[in-house]
């Protein structure tokens, strides 16, 4: 499989008469791409707000982030979810960088939302305060989980997908300023130095928890929690074949920008065949039941060892309960023989003198911690909030509340907020691209 992905760099997004590139200028024709996402009659209103870093705005509460893409022959951006079920992973991809399609309510959040801050203290903790964000800010008639903590979401997310494709259909006929190439030999046919090299496989895990359907990843448009373990080629994963959830606590998310542009990804393409042998992903699960984290865990040893993995990443979307796949995986790869290093946030408390994951084990003695989700964060007012502030707290945003005991609400009256780091969109970066270092003392 040859993927090639056509970049072309946005400087700088505006309203204007016509949706086109020209220049590192993204113009965006917004009555027309209302009328597009408006399509689907379960959206009551929207609108679009553009949101560039270093400006003084709040963005709250975001369900999902993606980049504008198109398939230059036309084929669905995200097949089985936007269109029919295509093949990923092959053929050219045109890719607007430096911006993302955020999915943002107008009036509801719930418990996988976020919150991005454009500047400030808050731009450092969620890396989407780097980009020029197309906010997609709408309201649903989906009354059925209106006051749910818990949300599908789903008329929001599909209507910020369709957007990011209209978007990218702008650079469908232009020639690329650069192009990224990724194509992987065969396995069993891979030269002899490279199948000199150690040979490393990627485990991910991404959040499929929820036994109802409409709330976990989608793969190919297939829901993960009624999936095994599955050996993929890395091209799919950066080329649309996985869609983000709507359940996770809000800094632990993969949204689906994260997966299109994994960095993980990248990096073992960067030393394919320099200093180690990257064999291609496999696509695990996160269970509820023991028995099938106990079983997910086989498959993945089995695999990577019949793969002839000498090394495998294996990184987590979530805390908690996922813990206990994180570990599972982790023993039985070490136990196959498959050195393997772990990435994962932590649950530590307010005061970071918690277990930092719910099982541990003296076999997973290499993880890259991706920060503290308790952390207790304190940020002024923004100039413009985009969405709504109440719903930091009112609707349950993982690490908003409305009221606490000792530290009060989570939106004060003069537009401040206190939070734990659970609110910040995607802030902790598991996939690869987080800004936390450790510091020593």
């Amino acid at each position: 499989m040859k993927l090639e992905l056509g970049n072309f760099y946005v400087k700088d997004v505006k309203f204007g008469d016509i949706t086109a590139y020209e220049n590192g200028i993204l113009t965006i024709n917004k009555e027309e791409a209302l009328a597009y996402v408006m399509e689907d009659e379960h959206i009551t209103e929207a609108d679009i707000i553009i949101a560039k870093p270093g400006e003084s705005k709040r963005i709250v509460p975001v369900k999902e982030a993606i980049e504008p893409r198109c398939r230059v022959n036309g084929n669905p951006v995200f097949p089985g979810v936007t269109g029919g079920m295509t093949p990923a992973g092959n053929g050219r991809t045109h890719a607007l960088k430096n911006t993302s399609v955020l999915a943002v309510g107008k009036h509801w959040g719930s418990f996988g939302d976020g919150m991005i801050d454009m500047s400030g203290e808050g731009a450092d903790l969620t890396y989407f305060s780097r980009l020029i964000n197309i906010c997609l800010v709408a309201d649903t008639d989906e009354e059925f989980e209106r006051f749910e903590q818990q949300k599908k979401n789903k008329a929001l997310r599909w209507g910020a997908m369709r957007l990011s494709e209209y978007v990218g259909n702008a650079v469908k006929e232009l020639e690329p300023e650069d192009m990224e190439t990724f194509e992987l030999e065969p396995i069993i046919k891979r030269d002899e130095k490279t199948n000199e090299l150690p040979s490393v496989v990627y485990v991910m895990q991404p959040q499929s928890q929820m036994e109802e359907s409409g709330y976990n990843d989608l793969l190919y448009g297939w829901d993960t929690n009624r999936m095994v373990p599955t050996f993929m080629n890395p091209n799919e994963i950066l080329d649309g074949a996985i869609i983000s959830g709507s359940f996770m606590p809000c800094s632990s998310k993969w949204s689906t920008y994260d997966m299109q542009n994994c960095p993980t990804i990248k990096e073992l393409y960067k030393e394919h065949g320099k200093t180690i042998n990257f064999l291609g992903v496999i696509m695990s699960n996160l269970n509820v039941a023991m028995e099938q984290k106990e079983r997910a865990a086989a498959f993945v040893a089995q695999m990577a060892k019949s793969l002839g993995a000498d090394g495998a990443i294996l990184a987590e979307e979530g805390y908690g309960n996922p813990d206990a796949d994180f570990i599972a995986c982790f023993d039985a790869l070490e136990d196959a023989g498959v050195k393997t290093v772990g990435i994962t946030n932590e649950c530590t408390g307010r005061d970071g003198q918690s277990q930092p994951l719910v099982v541990l084990s003296e076999k997973a003695n290499a993880i890259v911690s991706c920060g503290n989700v308790s952390q207790l964060i304190k940020l002024p007012a923004m100039d413009e909030v985009i969405g709504e502030l109440a719903a930091l707290g009112r609707d349950g945003l993982s690490g908003g509340w409305e009221g606490d005991e000792k530290l009060g609400p989570s939106v004060r009256e003069d537009g401040s907020v206190i939070l734990e780091n659970n609110s910040m969109f995607c802030g902790d970066q598991v996939l690869g691209w987080s800004q936390k270092t450790m510091k020593e003392f």
